[in-house]
């Protein structure tokens, strides 16, 4: 079976352009990795939780923001390279770029070096216009941009 993990595609209107909320992740993997690197903030589902509720939870343990309750808009479920099914929903709301904060992660960097290192789980986010953020996003993801361009007017 799949992993499953579950997002938030924070979106806004400025002065008429609709704008998404990206995160870039964290680690030695992607720090020198930009076009198709960048995420919606999710993350998996624990045993027994709501798809939403984890949703809600992953994206402020990413951002340190938490999405406005209410207004969720359930997205087409899309899968990624790896076989990850990525569930999600479009919310509007506003978060700081700048200022988010991150639970961190314990990585061996160098690999069998035998030194463990932390890594914040996003190290930067970003506001991004729809043709922006699907230059950015990983490529899998690019579909959940399409159809929040399709439901959201501007």
């Amino acid at each position: 079976m799949p992993k499953t993990s579950a997002g938030i595609l924070l979106y806004k209107k400025v002065q008429g352009v609709l704008q998404v909320f990206l995160i870039h992740p964290g680690g030695p993997f992607f720090a020198k990795k930009d076009e198709g690197a960048w995420s919606i903030p999710k993350g998996e589902i624990d045993v027994g939780e709501e798809p939403l509720a984890a949703a809600i939870r992953e994206f402020e343990e990413e951002t340190g923001c938490r999405p406005d309750e209410g207004g969720f808009l359930p997205l087409s479920p899309v899968k990624q390279k790896n076989g990850k099914i990525v569930l999600s929903w479009a919310v509007e709301g506003e978060c700081d770029a700048g200022a988010i904060r991150s639970n961190t992660f314990t990585l061996e960097w160098p690999p069998r070096s035998g030194r463990m290192q932390e890594y914040p789980e996003a190290d930067r986010a970003g506001w991004f216009t729809v043709d922006e953020a699907k230059r950015k996003i990983n490529p899998a993801q690019a579909a959940v941009i399409d159809e929040l361009r399709s439901k959201v007017s501007t």
